[in-house]
């Protein structure tokens, strides 16, 4: 811990008063000075560290407290002065001008005078052309003041954390004042990731401990915490006032009023007010945008985008994008290289600044169908836009209605307006994507409306989405039906279940199996009542063959699983009717099975895997999800879906019921961190499906790549001495998503894969700088990980064999703590350390059935090696 002695002018005074329960408040007597010591420390750690461990500093000084004037009408209500002591040296072994510099030390040893009223503080006098680190340590010593002498709660404005709400304990010879920290609020408003999952969290508490002797103040104590995010930072910060002794001190002022006495005394004097005011820092020798570029765009080129370093330089490139204007941005995004290009748009639209967001859409040309990945590139960053702005969501309705050369990039960008609709509120945006699904007959403009409003989740969006989900066209049903399964479940009312179960019982229409399971998955998801459970069961059996598997399957995954459903569906299976043998013994290949991630006391990752087959053997539908749950949230980190239909005709086989006409088509679907991107297509018809088996490498086809600013959050902490902690969460993400479709005629089997490559790297700061001593803690983890979901399925002889495999890779893990104190003449102090370890890589567990057709499938494959 670096200790100064020194440097306040701080302090509190003594209160007088009668007896706590008195309806006076505390006062100051006339002709007496009242010395205290005064002293204020702070210290930056992990939670679980030692208090040795903390970095930080301890200020402390004498101070002189005296009475200037009282109101001749109103008795409490007294004008004081709060003075440093120049009897002691407050900075052992140092030149106290070597430390603040001239200018803070002059403003230092000048007394402030403080209108104090029934022990709350109305004004505040200091000069006003006084550093504002200075006037804020006087706030500080001011706002251990605030008291009050009977029990109760109040909302107090002059303190220097803000307006807070605070809880007094009043009993004999003590007060205890608790700040309720969580509603202050304060003249610097910071920003934080939209997602409670993604964001930072946090837990505050104040209280003062003033004791009293013989109606004087003997002493007041403040303890003051702060832990963020997870158990990342703990702030601990105190303050403490101790009267050492009594003499004679100054007579009292006469006058009218307290600012009539003020500016006789000294009137250079003003009223500043009480809470902590914003400082202004310079930054000495930081590199410019163009240094920092050149300093970290090597490590940003395509080929290190699966390592740390890639997130960890964008971070680095990020704080620097923050503090650029618009021309620095243009010049470096003019002139840089093509392969690390769409890395730098990623950065400039997640850097989220008025600056940042003009220079990119002056530099992209979006009437050009050529730079297609940088546009898309432009978009999902919007997309994942951690607090975008109504600014942002405007420059993308404006992009919407004017020329776009890409149909693509057309699809993309009304999407995404509808995730950046659902962070903000735009009037025209909303009427547009609730009007659009009806204001063309193109499918694809239909798919696209409905896709933004998948990502919108506007409560007036559920009739338009109930009224496409009952369409005779597969695809709309499908997007319509799994945006309703993203509301929460107070907004699917009766007659959208009524409506999800005429799907799935095909009451009116003949329905596709992806579609009917999606409505299934909705009903179940959704407070189903016992009768709609009850029909869904007896409903197996009595399905495609292969839905019956899939339907047999969800059930069993319900109760094991244990998700909310589950009690319902066990009282359901009481009857024997709904339960019985020749209902729960059906076969196929179909499957669905949840299981956890990962499980700590903060944050429960749970991942699901669904596959559809057709009767024939081929794949209807595969679906991965992966869920975060934090704070009680829940956060939609992932989902692939890989669609395929008519594919019947290349093996032979008859479709199922109400598939008979559709056209040959594979593609997928990815959302990623509860933002649904633009679907691509593998092949769409006979002819191109024709022409891509005999052409197809068998290399995947990519989804999404880039680098995403996955946490973000940015606060400043007013601490009661007058001190500003500054905190700062930041997450890059490098990831790849890919996926691809092999079909083999000659072996008769199909795989299908979906990769996830990604390095992620989290950097957390928390400092407090007054511009003359500051100390930091800075924490951070970085990792490199893979995940493969393959599914292969074999149908040269039925039942087919299917296998599923999930598979996480051996990967890194690295955690880094470091420390520093400074001072602006002498030693700096700082201290690094780190651990690094292999987290072992693993299969994730699905069904026994998977596991003994994967042995099978192994079998066969190593059978036609050998014997072909």
């Amino acid at each position: 811990m670096l200790r100064l002695a020194g440097l306040l002018l701080c302090v509190t005074s003594f209160l007088s008063t009668s007896s706590l329960g008195a309806s006076a408040g505390p006062r100051i007597d006339n002709d007496k000075l009242y010395k205290y010591s005064y002293s204020t420390e702070v210290g930056l750690n992990r939670p679980t560290g030692s208090t040795r461990g903390n970095a930080g500093f301890r200020i402390g000084s004498d101070v002189d407290i005296s009475l200037v004037w009282r109101n001749p009408e109103i008795q409490d209500e007294q004008l004081i002065r709060v003075q440093r002591s120049r009897k002691n040296n407050i900075f052992h072994g140092s030149s106290a001008e070597s430390i603040l510099g001239k200018v803070r030390l002059e403003a230092l040893q000048r007394p402030f005078m403080v209108l104090w009223k029934m022990g709350k503080i109305r004004s505040l006098y200091a000069q006003k052309a006084e550093p504002a680190t200075i006037k804020n340590l006087k706030r500080g010593v001011a706002s251990m003041l605030m008291m009050q002498l009977k029990s109760g709660k109040m909302l107090e404005v002059n303190d220097a954390s803000g307006k807070c709400l605070v809880e007094y304990k009043a009993a004999k010879d003590q007060v205890i004042r608790i700040k309720h920290l969580d509603t202050c609020k304060t003249q610097e408003m910071g920003f934080t990731t939209h997602s409670p999952v993604l964001g930072v969290s946090g837990k505050s508490a104040s209280e003062t401990v003033i004791t009293l002797e013989n109606g004087i103040i003997k002493s007041a104590d403040v303890e003051e915490t702060h832990t963020l995010s997870v158990n990342y930072f703990l702030i601990s910060h105190r303050q403490s006032l101790t009267l050492k002794k009594i003499e004679v001190g100054p007579a009292e002022v006469a006058g009218k009023d307290a600012a009539s006495v003020v500016k006789s005394l000294d009137d250079k004097l003003m009223s500043v007010g009480v809470m902590v005011e914003k400082v202004k820092t310079k930054c000495k020798g930081c590199p410019t945008l163009m240094d920092t570029w050149k300093a970290v765009r090597s490590q940003l080129e395509p080929d290190s985008l699966s390592k740390a370093k890639a997130p960890r330089s964008f971070l680095t490139l990020l704080h620097s994008l923050r503090k650029a204007s618009k021309s620095e941005i243009l010049t470096v995004l003019r002139n840089c290289s093509k392969t690390v290009l769409p890395q730098l748009v990623d950065a400039v639209t997640s850097a989220q600044t008025s600056s940042s967001l003009a220079a990119i859409l002056e530099f992209l040309d979006f009437s050009k169908k050529e730079g297609l990945v940088l546009q898309e590139r432009f978009l999902y960053a919007c997309g994942f836009a951690s607090h975008p702005t109504e600014t942002m969501l405007q420059s993308l309705l404006e992009l919407s209605q004017g020329k776009i050369g890409s149909t693509d990039i057309k699809e993309s960008t009304v999407i995404i307006m509808g995730a950046l609709l659902r962070k903000l509120c735009l009037k025209g945006v909303k009427e547009m994507l609730l009007a659009g699904p009806d204001s063309t007959r193109v499918e694809s403009e239909v798919q696209m409306y409905l896709l933004a409003l998948k990502n919108a989740l506007l409560p007036e969006g559920v009739p338009v989405l109930a009224k496409y989900a009952e369409s005779e066209v597969g695809a709309f049903s499908t997007i319509a039906i799994t945006a309703l399964q993203r509301y929460n479940r107070e907004l699917i009312t009766p007659e959208v279940k009524k409506m999800l179960n005429r799907i799935y019982h095909q009451n009116q229409h003949i329905y596709e199996k992806n579609v009917r399971a999606a409505a299934a998955d909705v009903i179940m998801n959704s407070s189903p009542s016992y009768m709609e459970v009850k029909n869904l069961l007896l409903s197996i059996g009595h399905l495609p063959h292969e839905m019956n598997k899939y339907m047999l399957s969800k059930v069993q995954d319900i109760l094991r699983f244990e998700m909310p459903a589950c009690k319902l569906v066990r009282q359901v299976m009481k009857d024997m009717v709904s339960h019985n043998y020749d209902r729960f013994s059906k076969t196929g290949s179909s499957s669905a099975f949840s299981g956890f991630m990962a499980r700590t006391a903060d944050v429960t990752c749970t991942y699901n895997l669904d596959i559809l087959y057709s009767g024939s053997g081929t794949l209807r539908r595969s679906n991965m999800n992966i869920y975060g749950q934090s704070h009680n949230a829940l956060l939609h980190g992932l989902q692939v879906t890989i669609e395929a239909q008519g594919l019947e005709s290349l093996i032979a086989a008859t479709p199922d019921e109400g598939e008979e006409d559709l056209e040959s088509f594979a593609g997928m679907s990815a959302l990623l961190f509860d933002v649904q991107l633009r679907p691509v297509t593998f092949f769409k018809g006979y002819s191109d499906l024709m022409s891509k088996m005999f052409s197809m490498s068998g290399d995947p086809i990519n989804v999404v790549k880039g680098l995403i600013l996955l946490t973000d959050h940015s606060q400043v902490i007013p601490l009661q001495s007058g001190l500003r902690a500054s905190a700062e969460f930041q997450g890059g993400l490098a990831i790849d998503i890919s996926g691809g479709m092999e079909f083999s005629l000659w072996y008769r089997e199909s795989k299908t894969s979906v990769n996830n490559r990604g390095a992620l790297v989290v950097i957390g700061n928390v400092t407090v700088d007054t511009d003359f001593v500051s100390a930091g803690v800075e924490v951070g983890f970085e990792t490199e990980a893979t995940l493969d979901f393959i599914t292969t399925v074999q149908f040269s002889e039925y039942p087919f064999l299917v296998c599923m495999q999930m598979d996480k890779t051996t990967f890194p893990f690295r955690e880094m703590v470091s420390k520093q104190e400074k001072l602006p003449s002498g030693q700096t102090f700082s201290s690094k350390r780190s651990r690094d370890q292999l987290v072992p890589g693993s299969e994730f567990p699905l069904h026994l059935e998977n596991s003994n057709m994967c042995k099978k499938v192994f079998e066969q494959a190593v059978h036609a090696v050998w014997f072909p």
